[in-house]
C-alpha cells in the first residue's frame, strides 16, 4: 500500500500502481471525469500514470494552467496525426503547448496553406470522436533510434540523439507515435472544438542556418460554446491590435530602410510617450530618485565585468570595432552596469544611502526577426529604469516603496487584474545564475516577505529568475483577459560584488551595497503597445494624444476655429483644427474612429456666440458651451481623474 496526501492534509492509503485517475475516482467519478492532469510529488503527470510511491497529489483542471498545457499538448498530437493521414510522408519537428493554444512544426512533401486548414480541422475532429487513448511506453536510445530511423524521420533522431538513455518516451494516440515527455489528457474525445489560426514558417530549432518548416497553429476547448467566445475576442483583438491603432492614431512607425524592429514615434506618439515620462519622473522626484543620463554603447569589458556579455552576448548586436587595436563597444543592452559605475564613480558613506538612479535608457538587442511583433517584441527601447543601492536594513522597506509605486501606476491606468509573479531560480540548475547560495537565499527570502507584507496576490515561478537575481514580475490581464509582464522589481547582491560597490559603515568599514532594478512600465514600447490594446485607443483624458478637435460646418468658419484653437491651447488644452473640405458628417465620423473625446462643431451661430457645440466621443451632442467654460470642463475632468488616483 502507498498513502495518498491530498491539498488539504488529508491522507488516505491506496494500493500501489493506483492511477491519479483512480484516485480522483474514488473521491467522486465527476471529478475524475473532469481532471484532465495531476501533479504527484511535484511533478505533472498523465492521470493514467501508475503512482508506486507515497506522494502528494493534486488535480487539474480545464480552469487551470497546468489542465490547459495538457489539454492542448495532446491536441497538438491530435494535429500531428490528421496530418499523418493527409499528407503521407510527412516529417515531425516538434509540437508543444503554447499559452494560447499549440503548433506543430512539420516538413511535408506538399505545401500545407491557410486554405488547407478547414480539411485538417475535420479530420482532427472525425479522429477525436473516436476517443483515443494517449497510450505511454518508456524507450531505450536505442529502440528509439530504430523507430524514427526506419520513418525517415530525422528530426525526431536528431533530437533523441540529444537525450540521455532511460528518460526516453513515446506516447501513442491512434495511428500516430511521437517522441513525448507528456504529460496527456487520458483520450481525445475530450476535445470537442478545434480552430487552427495559421500557417507560419519556423527555422527548424529556430536556426536560420536550419531548414524552414511549416508552423501550424491552433486551439482547442472542450465545448463548442468556449471555441464560439474565443472567437469572438479574437475579432475584439484584431480591432484592439496596438499595431493598426498606432498607425490609425498616427503614433509610431516602423521603416524598412531605419532596419526591422526599430520603432520610430511620430509627433503624437512622443507627445503620449512624453507625458507617462513625466508621469513617472513625478512620482520618482517624491520618492528621492535621481535622475542620470548615460551613453548607448558601453565599452565590452563594461558587460563582461557585469556578466551580460557572457548570458546575453549572442543576443547582442555586433561589437563596434574602433580604429584602436583590439577596442570594442557594444550597444547597450542594459543600463545597470553604466549606473554601477556611476555609483564607483565616489566614495559612499552609510549616511549617503540609499543612492536611487532612475533613467529612461534606450537598450538595443538583437531579436531573431521572426520574433519581432509590433511594439511588443523590438530591437530597440527604452527601459523606465531605476537602480536602488541599499544596506540590508534599507531593502524591505525600499523594495515595498517601489511596489507602492508599480501600483500606482497600475491604479492610474486601470490595470486593475494583475498576479504578483515571484520569479526564483531553479534550484536543479543553478549554474545557470551567478553568486553565492547564500546571497540567493536572502534576496529570494527579502521578495517572499515584501509581498506579504503589501498582501499581493501572487504564484511562484521556478527558474524565472534573472542570472543576477530573483525578481517580482507583475503579470497583467488586459480588458481580454490576456496576460501581459509588465513592470519587474529584482534584487540584486551579485552586481555589486562584480563591480566592487562599496560604502564607509558606521563602523568604520567598508560594506557591500545590495542594489534593487526596477522599471514598473518594463518598457516604453511595451507598456505602450499594452494600454493601445487595454484601452482600444481611448486613453485617459489627462494622456491622450488629443483631446479635442475643432470641425468648421464649411471653410468659411477655419479662422474661427483656429482662433478657438489657440485660445484652448492657451489653457494647456491639447486641440487642433480638421480644415479638410469634407461634409460634416465625414469629419465627425472620421474623428470619433480616431479615439478623440471631444469633437468642437463650428458654424455661423457659434461664430457670433463665441461658442462650440460639443460632441463627447460615444456619447452624442452635449449642447453648445462658450470657450471658457469648455477650457475649465477639460481641465475639471482631468483633476478629478488625477485626484481620483493620488497615492495613499
Amino acid at each position: 500500500m502507498i498513502k495518498i496526501t491530498f491539498p488539504d492534509g488529508n491522507v488516505k492509503e491506496f494500493a500501489k500502481g493506483t492511477t491519479a485517475y483512480q484516485v480522483a475516482e474514488s473521491i467522486s467519478p465527476r471529478l475524475a471525469a473532469d481532471c484532465l492532469a495531476a501533479s504527484v510529488n511535484g511533478a505533472t503527470v498523465d492521470m493514467t500514470r501508475a503512482i508506486d510511491e507515497d506522494a502528494t497529489i493534486k488535480f487539474y483542471k480545464w480552469d487551470d494552467a497546468e489542465g490547459k498545457h495538457a489539454f492542448w499538448h495532446t491536441s497538438s498530437h491530435l494535429l500531428a496525426e490528421a496530418l499523418q493521414s493527409l499528407y503521407p510522408g510527412i516529417k515531425f519537428g516538434i509540437g508543444p503547448a503554447i499559452d494560447n493554444g499549440f503548433y506543430y512544426d512539420v516538413d511535408s512533401p506538399t505545401p500545407i496553406t491557410e486554405g488547407d486548414l478547414e480539411a485538417i480541422e475535420k479530420k482532427m475532429q472525425e479522429l477525436a470522436r473516436q476517443k483515443e487513448e494517449l497510450v505511454r511506453s518508456e524507450v531505450s536510445k536505442a529502440d528509439a533510434l530504430k523507430t524514427f530511423t526506419e520513418k525517415g524521420d530525422q528530426y525526431k533522431v536528431e533530437l533523441i540523439q540529444d537525450l540521455e538513455d532511460g528518460t526516453i518516451s513515446f506516447y501513442t494516440n491512434g495511428s500516430f507515435t511521437d517522441l513525448c515527455r507528456g504529460p496527456h489528457i487520458p483520450n481525445t474525445g475530450v476535445i470537442k472544438a478545434v480552430k487552427l489560426t495559421s500557417v507560419a514558417g519556423a527555422y527548424w530549432r529556430g536556426n536560420e542556418k536550419n531548414k524552414m518548416l511549416t508552423r501550424i497553429y491552433g486551439i482547442s476547448f472542450p465545448k463548442k460554446s468556449m471555441l464560439d467566445e474565443y472567437l469572438a475576442m479574437i475579432e475584439e483583438a484584431k480591432k484592439r491590435d496596438h499595431r493598426k491603432l498606432g498607425k490609425d492614431l498616427e503614433l509610431f512607425m516602423f521603416s524598412q530602410r531605419v532596419g526591422q524592429g526599430l520603432p520610430m514615434w511620430l509627433p503624437k506618439g512622443a507627445e503620449l510617450r512624453d507625458r507617462l515620462e513625466r508621469f513617472l519622473r513625478q512620482i520618482q522626484k517624491d520618492y528621492g530618485y535621481q535622475q542620470v543620463i548615460t551613453p548607448h554603447i558601453g565599452n565590452k569589458d563594461l558587460y563582461v565585468t557585469s556578466g551580460h556579455y557572457a548570458k546575453y552576448g549572442k543576443d547582442s548586436f555586433q561589437p563596434i570595432h574602433t580604429p584602436f587595436e583590439g577596442e570594442e563597444y557594444l550597444l547597450k543592452p542594459m543600463n545597470c552596469p553604466h549606473h554601477c559605475e556611476i555609483y564607483r564613480s565616489k566614495p559612499r558613506s552609510y549616511k549617503d544611502l540609499p543612492v536611487r538612479l532612475a533613467e529612461f535608457g534606450t537598450v538595443y538587442r538583437y531579436e531573431q526577426s521572426g520574433e519581432l511583433h509590433g511594439l511588443t517584441r523590438v530591437r530597440s527601447f527604452t527601459q523606465d529604469d531605476a537602480h536602488l543601492f541599499v544596506r540590508p536594513d534599507q531593502l524591505l522597506e525600499e523594495f515595498e516603496k517601489v511596489i507602492d509605486i508599480v501600483l500606482y501606476i497600475f491604479r492610474t491606468l486601470k490595470f486593475d487584474n494583475y498576479t504578483a509573479q515571484i520569479s526564483l531560480r531553479d534550484p536543479n540548475n543553478t549554474e545557470k545564475y551567478i553568486g553565492s547560495d547564500e546571497n540567493w537565499e536572502k534576496a529570494e527570502s527579502a521578495i517572499i516577505q515584501a509581498c506579504k507584507e503589501k498582501g499581493l496576490n501572487t504564484t511562484v515561478e521556478l527558474g524565472e529568475a534573472a542570472f543576477y537575481g530573483p525578481k517580482l514580475d507583475f503579470m497583467v490581464k488586459d480588458a481580454l483577459g490576456r496576460s501581459w509582464q509588465l513592470g519587474t522589481i529584482q534584487v540584486d547582491y551579485n552586481l555589486p560584488e562584480r563591480f566592487d560597490l562599496t560604502y564607509k559603515g558606521n563602523d568604520d568599514k567598508l560594506h557591500r551595497p545590495i542594489m534593487i532594478h526596477r522599471a514598473p512600465f518594463g518598457s516604453m514600447e511595451r507598456f505602450v503597445a499594452v494600454l493601445l490594446e487595454h484601452t482600444a485607443g481611448k486613453f485617459p483624458l489627462w494622456l491622450t494624444p488629443d483631446q479635442a478637435v475643432i470641425l468648421p460646418i464649411s471653410e468659411k468658419f477655419n479662422d474661427y476655429a483656429n482662433d478657438v484653437a489657440k485660445r484652448l491651447g492657451k489653457a494647456d488644452i491639447r486641440v487642433h483644427v480638421d480644415e479638410r473640405n469634407e461634409k460634416i458628417g465625414r469629419k465627425i465620423r472620421d474623428n470619433e474612429l480616431k479615439r478623440i473625446p471631444f469633437l468642437l462643431i463650428v458654424g455661423e451661430k457659434e461664430a457670433q456666440e463665441g461658442k462650440v457645440s460639443v460632441r463627447v466621443q460615444g456619447e452624442g451632442d452635449k449642447g453648445a458651451m462658450t470657450i471658457e467654460e469648455f477650457a475649465a470642463h477639460i481641465s475639471s475632468l482631468v483633476d478629478a481623474e488625477i485626484e481620483a488616483n493620488k497615492m495613499e
